[in-house]
């Protein structure tokens, strides 16, 4: 589907959909305890149904409701389970460690662009530990044997997922387990998302807490409120001032960006697409260390340049930094590369450009923010949309 959007301002107020990063951990939690639990998720999306997807592929009952989701745990490991993790990176490198410590021989499906994502160095520890793990086609993944216990040894500055994946399973693991995380670890405040579910569900034990509510998303209130600071009249009501999402980051970068910046990328990454329209409409910012933008669902440094560029402003680049000038924003066609970040990124800045903004491919929204049209259509927003 591509859409194309007439420029002009927002208006009105949204409430902030549930955290995507926190429901993937809460369902993990629940499939591993005791006893049922309720969790509150009034919202869902591609990437959070692969993780119940994948839960009920290991033998957890998990229902939708009218109000998020039923889970009853995990009763009986199944010997053999085929996982499919669509495009979602937390679900592959969360479950691939559990997977192993449950002695689950598992194939994991992969789509898009994630078979190109990487594994090291987490493949490599989980070999060393008593896994087995291939690649029997270009989309697929085997992960055969049992997890051993002992001392494991994890890089932090590639993935947070790997750390948070090695700490879900380590508790299952039978034996004394320790986690060295060695050099300078990135995206900290995921790892502590990570360590406060697992908190929250007494691990090792996994006691259900009964009830639990998955809170607003950071990440995707992100967009809404780059638009109020683009002089767009937007309210965002349902995010916690008391969060430890990372990208709650976004309201003093906002602030900051009245004057040209330079913004630290590594542990804020899903905010760069967004905050690079509000640099290029403003005064220009600089982002560094951006290494790990180029290994998410697009290469999101080029996507980012293709974005602005084809916007009709000037963003460059070199092997840690991202130069977005102030230029101001035209209009023009964006390529989303199937990357839900660049397309909701273009879609805020349609509304500072003096011309249409065409995005191709806008239904990968659906990743992470499924309802993300229908709530720019209530503010006002004015768009066609074609399918190819």
């Amino acid at each position: 589907m591509d859409i194309t959007i007439m420029p002009r301002p927002l208006r009105g107020e949204i409430t902030a959909i549930p955290s995507k990063s926190q429901a993937h951990r809460m369902l993990i939690c629940a499939a591993l305890a005791d006893s049922k639990t309720s969790l509150c998720c009034s919202e869902t999306n591609q990437d959070i149904e692969a993780t119940a997807d994948c839960l009920r592929a290991l033998g957890a009952d998990i229902q939708r409701t009218n109000w998020g989701y039923s889970i009853v745990p995990i009763r009986n490991i199944p010997a053999n389970a085929t996982l499919n993790c669509r495009e979602s990176g937390s679900t592959l490198r969360f479950l691939l460690p559990i997977v192993g410590a449950l002695g689950v021989h598992a194939t994991f499906v992969l789509n898009g662009r994630l078979p190109q994502r990487p594994l090291s160095p987490l493949w490599e520890e989980m070999e060393r530990m008593g896994c087995t793990l291939s690649r029997p086609t270009s989309n697929t993944i085997c992960c055969q044997g049992k997890l051993l216990p002992g001392q494991y040894t994890i890089a932090g500055n590639v993935s947070s997922q790997f750390i948070s994946g090695l700490l879900f399973a380590l508790p299952l693991i039978r034996g004394k387990c320790d986690l060295e995380i060695t050099g300078k670890t990135e995206s900290r405040p995921y790892i502590e998302m990570t360590r406060k579910a697992l908190a929250l569900f007494d691990a090792p034990f996994f006691h259900s807490p009964g009830v639990v509510a998955v809170e607003g998303d950071w990440s995707n209130g992100a967009f809404f409120l780059a638009a109020q600071s683009l002089g767009n009249s937007v309210e965002v009501t349902g995010l916690s001032a008391d969060s430890v999402q990372g990208d709650q980051a976004v309201v003093k970068l906002l602030q900051g960006m009245e004057e040209c910046v330079s913004i630290c990328a590594a542990d804020i990454p899903d905010l760069i697409p967004i905050l690079s329209v509000v640099a290029a409409a403003k005064h220009g910012a600089v982002f560094t260390n951006i290494q790990r933008l180029r290994l998410k669902e697009s290469d999101r440094v080029d996507a980012i340049i293709s974005m602005i560029t084809a916007l009709g402003g000037k963003a460059e680049q070199t092997a840690s930094t991202l130069t977005v000038s102030s230029t101001g924003l035209t209009g023009g066609t964006v390529d989303s590369r199937n990357d839900h970040r660049i397309a909701m990124s273009a879609a805020i800045a349609a509304t500072v450009c003096s011309n249409p903004v065409t995005i191709i491919g806008a239904e990968c929204v659906n990743k992470s923010y499924p309802t993300f049209w229908d709530e720019y259509k209530k503010l006002g927003g004015q768009y066609e949309q074609y399918l190819r």
